[in-house]
């Protein structure tokens, strides 16, 4: 298992913009159910930084990348930033979830 986390800043003038292409990548993810994926986007406080979070059940490829809403959302990420997305691989310490 892989977890991936990438972390950007969006222009204050773009963030509905990204809000709606990140949406649309939801919309499709539901419709292909695609197997192995865990994936979560999150907004933090500041209104223009987001944070996104993939889980990959295997060590394969990542289906997210095949995924053509994504691939659209990607494109232009670098135009929306004033701070480019940053990648990393992270490393579960622990974990809590309720009974």
């Amino acid at each position: 298992m892989r977890t991936i986390m990438v972390r950007y800043k969006v222009k204050p003038d773009r963030v509905a913009e990204n809000e709606g292409l990140i949406v649309k990548v939801y919309e499709q993810l539901r419709d292909e159910n695609p197997a192995g994926l865990h994936y979560a986007t999150y907004k933090l406080d500041d209104g223009v930084s987001f944070v996104h979070i993939a889980t990959l059940e295997t060590d394969g490829s990542n289906p997210l990348l095949e995924v053509s809403a994504f691939k659209t959302f990607t494109s232009g990420v670098k135009e929306r930033c004033d701070e480019l997305p940053v990648s990393t691989t992270v490393t579960r310490v622990g974990s809590y979830e309720p009974r």
